[in-house]
């Protein structure tokens, strides 16, 4: 029997093979989510130092041993992120079903690019996307894609923003002569407390950062329509265009969500392309709360996240079209892959990606196993904990509370004693480091107002209140070993 029957599934001795090493595999994922701490504090070259000088032998070690090297050398040196003290970004512990869903769709490799590579998988992703334009309220023509996450879906829906307004408004083909000479001229407006990735799509689009012209936010940090009406009358004075209007549903400190209603009045008054970022907040719609998202069924697009607060393994997100015949402002067709004239379904058209996995059978697996009561449980569990860590921060005498929390993030700031900002400022950037590679919590950091601020991310359902208490205690200690005056001193 040739070796090669034991390296892929097809022969009896490849799932053999498979079955004993998705169980060593699943052994060693196992003891690294079972540890102490939420991070081992090893230094990136320590890390380096530990791991094999030749990554490519010119004989194998054997898939054993190199499971067993991977579990010890990088599995143990990567953050728990299904610790209850890891609580630095949206990036959250995988529910069970998701990681069942990965084991099926990373063995069985389906493409999403065609049928012939797919099959069954086309149709899933079909019918869970309707699910979704179902869940927020989108048309009856609604339509979407599975992508890898917000930053995709942003770029995706602000593209066809651009060659929708180029094809209605110009009378120009952007996807075949590229942009217009009136380019210089188009906006995109969204809150100044956006997801970065408004400039980053408007510099891959061609139009450049300065396209993007940013609103201030209200007290709630929501944007200020006032401020947007008054933004969007300058433009017009200016001479600009505005393509698009782009509104948050979760910011990323704050989780704030923006008046989503009114900024579609005004979308609709100027006949801009109307896009929801709820790649945070969507998962809202799943629950209690969910009218803390009206005016999203009025999007043109929307995006939305599966590996934040649905809880599902990176990557997954989706990008969903109020009206799927918006997919072809961007679409093409190619003989070997998507004739033009073949009725089989056709994924390619409406993505960015060629080749693309079967994400998409993550949440549909997990929305079946679930149910919504069973997901909403998990967001309702992860905000309910904000508001207590934020009363606990509130009356702790050495902690400043910097915003009631809208989501499940939650803004502070240590203050221990009478200082000044620039010191105070050192000072919890240095013991939110001195954290990290102590290793026992993970905080993220951040600016509010100016000034240096520290963040609970609760993404785990499984994080309680006597976890924050300890990971805010393991701060205290860390913090009294920084010399606040060796570091204003070093910056000055």
């Amino acid at each position: 029997m040739s070796d090669l029957e034991e390296r892929f599934l097809g022969t009896d001795a490849g799932a053999e093979a498979y079955r004993d090493a998705a169980e060593r595999a699943r052994e060693a994922a196992i003891d690294a989510t079972d540890t102490d701490d939420p991070f081992s504090g090893a230094e990136p070259d320590a890390i380096r130092a530990s791991l094999p000088e030749d990554v490519l032998p010119e004989s194998g070690i054997g898939l054993d041993a190199a499971i067993d090297e991977a579990a010890a050398d990088i599995l143990a040196e990567t953050v728990n992120v299904s610790h209850p003290r890891t609580a630095a970004h949206l990036h959250c512990p995988p529910t069970v079903s998701g990681l069942a869903a990965e084991t099926m769709l990373s063995a069985t490799n389906q493409s999403l690019d065609s049928y012939d590579q797919s099959g069954a998988a086309t149709v899933v992703e079909e019918r869970l996307v309707e699910t979704l334009g179902d869940l927020f309220g989108l048309g009856d023509g609604s339509d979407g894609v599975v992508t890898s996450g917000g930053t995709q879906s942003n770029f995706q829906a602000l593209l066809l923003a651009r060659d929708r307004y180029c094809e209605e408004r110009l009378d120009h083909d952007a996807q075949a002569a590229g942009l217009p000479p009136q380019a210089d001229d188009l906006r995109i407006v969204c809150s100044a407390e956006a997801h970065f990735t408004a400039e980053q799509s408007a510099h891959h689009l061609g139009l450049g950062h300065d396209a993007v012209v940013t609103v201030e936010t209200d007290a709630d940090h929501r944007m200020d329509v006032d401020e947007l009406d008054a933004t969007l009358d300058r433009l017009d004075e200016a001479g600009n265009e505005v393509v698009a209007v782009v509104g948050t549903a979760g910011t990323t400190d704050f989780g704030a969500i923006d008046p989503l209603d009114r900024l579609a009045d005004r979308a609709r008054t100027r006949d801009a392309w109307f896009h929801v970022d709820a790649a945070f907040g969507g998962a809202l719609a799943l629950t209690d709360d969910a009218d803390r998202l009206a005016g999203i069924e009025r999007a043109d697009s929307v995006s939305v996240d599966f590996h934040k607060l649905f809880f599902q393994p990176i990557s997954c997100g989706a990008l969903l079209l109020d009206e799927r015949e918006a997919f072809g402002y961007a679409a093409r067709n190619d003989d070997y892959l998507n004739p033009a004239d073949s009725a089989l379904p056709n994924l390619v058209s409406k993505s960015t990606q060629t080749t693309r996995r079967f994400d998409a059978l993550k949440p549909y697996l997990t929305f079946r196993a679930l149910g919504r009561e069973g997901i909403a449980e998990a967001v309702e569990t992860v905000c309910t904990t904000a508001n207590r860590a934020a009363t606990l921060l509130d009356s702790s005498p050495d902690f400043a509370l910097l915003a009631e929390p809208s989501l499940n993030t939650v803004l502070f700031r240590y203050e221990p004693r009478e200082m000044a900002d620039d010191d105070l400022d050192a000072l919890n950037t240095a013991a939110r480091e001195a954290l990290f590679r102590d290793g026992r919590a993970v905080v993220a950091r951040t600016e509010v107002d100016g000034v240096e601020a520290l963040k609970l991310t609760l993404m785990n359902p499984l994080t309680t209140l006597d976890d924050i208490a300890d990971t805010l205690d393991a701060l205290r200690d860390v913090a009294e070993s920084v010399d606040v005056g060796s570091l204003t001193a070093r910056d000055a």
